[in-house]
C-alpha cells in the first residue's frame, strides 16, 4: 500500500506541473480578450478632416506611422537623417514609431532568434527600447487608418514622445551601438517599463488613450485594437 501511494503521489506532478501553466495562460488570454472588447473613451468619433496616422501589424506587434511633419510638428530634428545607415531615407513620407522591449530588440532579428531567457526577462522586468523607421506610404501595409482632429495629433504627437529617454537638451537618445534592422531605422533609449502586462501593443493603446481617440482596455496582443478603425482606404 505505501508503495501505491507514493506511485499515484509521483503520477500526479505532470498534471500539476500541466495546471500551473495552462490555468495562468488561459486567465490572461482570459483578460486580454475581455481587455480588447472594454472601450476607452468611447465617446469619441473620429472627425470628417484631419491628420491621419496608421497602426502597422508585423503579426505581433502594433506601431503607429505618423507623417513627418503635420500641424506644426516634425519628427525629424528628433530622428535626424545621420542617425540612419542610408541618411536618404529621412526625406520619406512617413516615420513609424514603436516601443518594444530591449533584449528581444537587440537579440532576436526574427523570432526564431529568440531565446528563452530574453523571452521570460521581458515578460517579467523588460526594458523599453523605442523603435524609429522612416517609410513610404504606410497604407500599403498598415491595417487600420485613424484621422485626428488638430488637437488629438498634437496630444499624440507628445505622448509618443514622452516616452522617449530625452537628454539634457530634449532630445531622443540613440542607441549608437545596436544596429537597426533596415537602413531606414534606428533604435532609441525608452522610459517606462516592459513586460506581460505593459506590451508593445498596450503601449500603443495607451498612447491614444491619452490623445483621446477611443481604445481598448488591455491590449497585449496586437490583434485588439486595429479592428476598432477604418481599414486604409475606407471612408
Amino acid at each position: 500500500m505505501p508503495k501505491r501511494k507514493r506511485k499515484k503521489l509521483r503520477s500526479s506532478w505532470p498534471r500539476r506541473i500541466l495546471a500551473a501553466i495552462a490555468i495562468p495562460l488561459a486567465c490572461y488570454l482570459g483578460l486580454a480578450a475581455l481587455g480588447a472588447i472594454v472601450p476607452l473613451n468611447p465617446s469619441w468619433e473620429e472627425p470628417e478632416e484631419g491628420t491621419t496616422v496608421y497602426l502597422v501589424d508585423n503579426g505581433v506587434h502594433l506601431d503607429i506611422a505618423f507623417p513627418v511633419a503635420a500641424e506644426g510638428l516634425d519628427w525629424r530634428p528628433n530622428f535626424p537623417a545621420d542617425h540612419l545607415a542610408e541618411p536618404l531615407w529621412a526625406s520619406a513620407s512617413h516615420v513609424m514609431i514603436g516601443a518594444g522591449d530591449l533584449g528581444i530588440y537587440t537579440t532576436a532579428e526574427d523570432w526564431g532568434d529568440l531565446r528563452p531567457g530574453v523571452a521570460v526577462n521581458a515578460l517579467v522586468d523588460g526594458e523599453r527600447v523605442m523603435h524609429v523607421q522612416y517609410v513610404e506610404d504606410p497604407a500599403r501595409f498598415a491595417v487600420a487608418e485613424i484621422r485626428l482632429r488638430p488637437a488629438e495629433y498634437r496630444r499624440l504627437y507628445q505622448a509618443v514622445r514622452s516616452s522617449f529617454d530625452l537628454d539634457d537638451d530634449g532630445q531622443p537618445q540613440l542607441l549608437a551601438d545596436v544596429d537597426g534592422y533596415f537602413p531606414s531605422d534606428a533604435f532609441y533609449a525608452g522610459q517606462g517599463p516592459f513586460s506581460a502586462v505593459q506590451t508593445c501593443n498596450q503601449w500603443v493603446a495607451s498612447r491614444l488613450r491619452i490623445a483621446g481617440v477611443e481604445t481598448s482596455l488591455w491590449v497585449p496582443f496586437s490583434k485588439g485594437l486595429p479592428w476598432r478603425f477604418r481599414e486604409p482606404g475606407e471612408d
